[in-house]
Order: structure tokens, then sequence, then C-alpha cells
């Protein structure tokens, strides 16, 4: 096997190599955030029991929802420092083996999760979250300094597809584990041993990156001017966006219905164990990971679908037409009772899911000014995402915790998606924006 220093930006295997730790962390998306973990922390409680943390009693929705938006608070604050380091330092990959083996480790932890000892568990919880995200940032930093400008896109989209297809696959196996399993004790174990599989794939599957891919190719030395590079960037693109009406007014709305959009996927799962009637807990756990299944894979025909209406009707519109569906997604959501009824939420959620992701994306990149410094740009689209997502993910915690009902918390979501659709009407069209420059 080849050292990673004698291959050359865009060699194949180099490429595959960085591609391929798509396949080893994608697991974590999947598994804890989506499926397995979610049905895993609803068995813990039972419906309506409270929790004391740090004085106060709690139901168990409201506070992994908090946990959850904290967790994203340490990578708001902490990714513009990680971006600064990754364009500066030589040797970038002991940075995201670091969070790779945080998040990988933290993932075995969640083996012990209990309500006896939540302090440890949510402790553990968080530092998954944290360990991803950060392993991503200095993962997606190589991407310009393994790959040709014409390869970036091809390559970016086959880790992704390794990504899906791996997770998939784990998840499967997962779901045989638990679904063979014949007491409710030996299912909670199978769920358990699943989130070991995770951390031991991710770490497994990432040497094949680790052996290929290059320390780093600046070398500059880390200091405090570096640290604070990140922020310093994503203040001058806030100061760029006054002058940029019509990228302003695009993100604006990006940032109020994209927290409402981040929130019901990552609270759906709770969402389902929670408040619909599965008929048994051994339907539920089947019933909550086909559902997952099934967002997954509707979601790659829903991307497909979404791109060729925007070049039929344009970006903002498409946009707008995909939030009506969010809109009517929160309202239906509010009377779903039955596994049928969740299936079909389900399904369209899958639908529409990838689709608003990938089309925001590219609308946000297409108002982008004439520059060079693209990487600032999107790390501030990136900031934004995750601000939301802590925005949202408390809001929805509150109103379940005053109000006792997800139902409520869900439909409440539905008001950022009106004003979505208020503010992507204010949003000056693309191709009168091409005119105008």
């Amino acid at each position: 096997m080849m050292n990673s220093r004698v291959l050359p930006k865009g060699h194949k295997t180099l490429l595959n190599a960085w591609a391929f730790y798509d396949w080893a962390n994608s697991v974590y998306s999947l598994t804890i955030v989506s499926a397995v973990f979610p049905i895993f922390y609803g068995s813990l409680f039972t419906k309506n029991e409270l929790i004391t943390v740090f004085g106060y009693a709690i139901r168990s929705t409201p506070l992994i929802t908090y946990a959850t938006a904290i967790g994203f608070l340490i990578v708001a604050i902490t990714s513009p420092i990680l971006s600064g380091i990754a364009d500066y330092i030589g040797n970038k990959k002991v940075f995201m083996k670091f969070f790779n083996y945080l998040g990988a480790f933290s993932c075995i932890a969640l083996f012990w999760f209990s309500k006896e000892h939540i302090y440890f568990s949510l402790t553990f919880y968080i530092l998954a979250l944290v360990g991803y995200w950060g392993s991503i940032v200095f993962y997606n930093s190589y991407l310009p300094d393994i790959a040709h400008l014409e390869q970036q896109d091809k390559i970016s989209a086959k880790g992704y597809s390794l990504g899906y297809i791996g997770s998939v696959i784990l998840l499967l196996i997962n779901l045989a584990m638990v679904m063979t399993a014949v007491t409710d004790t030996a299912r909670i174990d199978a769920m358990k041993l699943s989130f070991i599989m995770v951390g031991v794939w991710w770490i497994a599957f990432s040497q094949f990156s680790y052996y290929y891919l290059p320390k780093g190719n600046k070398g500059h030395s880390l200091d405090r001017s570096v640290l604070f590079k990140g922020f310093k960037e994503l203040n001058a693109v806030r100061k760029g966006l006054t002058a940029n009406i019509p990228l302003k007014r695009y993100l604006i709305a990006f940032f109020v219905y994209s927290m409402a959009v981040q929130t019901v996927m990552l609270v759906a799962t709770y969402f389902g164990e929670q408040e619909i009637d599965w008929g048994g807990d051994g339907n539920k756990t089947m019933g909550l990971i086909v559902s997952i299944l099934l967002i997954q894979i509707v979601a790659v025909g829903g991307a497909i679908l979404t791109s060729r209406c925007s070049k039929r009707f344009g970006n903002i519109t498409t946009l707008i037409g995909i939030n009506v569906i969010w809109l009517g997604v929160c309202v239906y959501a509010y009377f779903v009772e039955t596994s049928m009824q969740f299936y079909v939420t389900a399904g369209v959620v899958g639908l529409i899911m990838g689709g608003i992701q990938a089309l925001s994306r590219s609308t946000y990149s297409k108002y982008l000014p004439e520059t060079e410094d693209t990487t600032s740009y999107f790390s501030f689209y990136d900031v934004a995402e995750k601000i939301g997502i802590i925005i949202g993910m408390g809001i929805y915690a509150t109103v379940d915790l005053i109000t006792g009902s997800m139902r409520s918390a869900v439909i409440f979501l539905g008001i950022f998606f009106i004003l979505g659709i208020i503010g992507l009407l204010r949003v000056p069209r693309l191709e009168l924006v091409a005119e105008k420059n």
C-alpha cells in the first residue's frame, strides 16, 4: 500500500480515501441522531415521566432537546476557531483524528447511558455531537488540498453517496439485531450494542482515510491571531451583507425556515416514539426504524425532483413551495396518531428534506458576490445554520416543557415556516439580480 506522501493532488486513490471518511462517520448521523438512539432513549422513560436535573424536574423529551441545543452551541462557538486552525496549520490530520476519536469513543460510552447516571450520560451524548461536527470541519477543509477544482463536485457527491450506503448497511444490521431479540431486555441490549458498533465502525473505517490523507499543505505556526481568524472572517462577511440586499434577505429567510426544518428532522423520531400508538414496543421499534429508512430512501428522489422543479420554476419559487409543504406537515403532525399516518408523514418529510437542504445551499451560492473567498461565506452560512438549530431546539423544548406536549411544539414551528415564506417573497429573483449585475 502506498504512502500518502507520494500521492499527488487529484490522485484517484487520494480522492477515494477522502470520500471514504463519509462512509466511516455517517453511521453516527443515522444510528445515533436519527434512528436507534432516540428509540433507546424513549424506552428508558415512561410517558410524561419527570427526571431531576440540576435541581429541576423535567420531562425526558425537552431534556434531550436542550442537550442537543447545548451540543450545537459548542459547535457554533468552536467552528470558526477550528476553521481558522484548519486554514493555517500543517498537521490538520491530528485535529481531525482527535474529534473523530472523541465522537467515536463517546458513542461507545452511550452503551452505559442510563437515567440513574444522567449527567454522565448526557455529557457523552453532547461530546459525540461535538466530535462528529468538529471532525467534519477539518474533513471539509481537506477538499481543496486533495482535489482540483473540476474534481471537487464529483468527489464530494461520491462521499455523500458512500456515507448514505454505509450508514444504511449498519442500520440494517442493527435492525436485524434488535428485531431478532426475543425479550424487551434483549432488545435494549441490542440497541446499546449498536452504539459500540457505531464507534468501532467510525474508528476502523476512518483509518483508510488517515493512511492516505496528507498532514496539511501550509504548515504555518499556530498563534493567537489564528484562533480568532475565523471570527474576523465571519464579521467581514456580516458587514458585506449590508451592501448585498438580495443575499441579506435570502440569508434571513433561510435562517428562519432552516431552524424549523432542522428541528423537525432532529426531533422526528422522539415525536414518533412518544406520541404515536404503535400497538406494542416491538411494533414501535420496527415502525420507527422503517420510518427512518423510508425518509432516507425518499430523500434521494426528493432532491432530484426539487432540482427539476427549480429549473422549471426558479429557486425561490420552489423554496416557497417546499416551505408551504413543510407548514402543512407541521399542521398535519398535530393530528397524527396511528402508525400509518406517521409513515405518510415520514414519506412527505423525506421528499422535502433532501430537496430543501440541497436547494438552499445552491441558492445561497448563486447569490454570492464575485469573490475568491467563498470559504468565508459558506462558513457564515454553516454557523447561521447551527445558530438556527440552537434557537429552534431551544424554542421547541421550551414549548414542549410549558405545554407538556410535543404536538404543540411541532405546530408552533409552523410559525417559522410562515415567516420563512414571507421572507422568501421579499427576495429578488435570481434572474433579476443577474440582469441588474
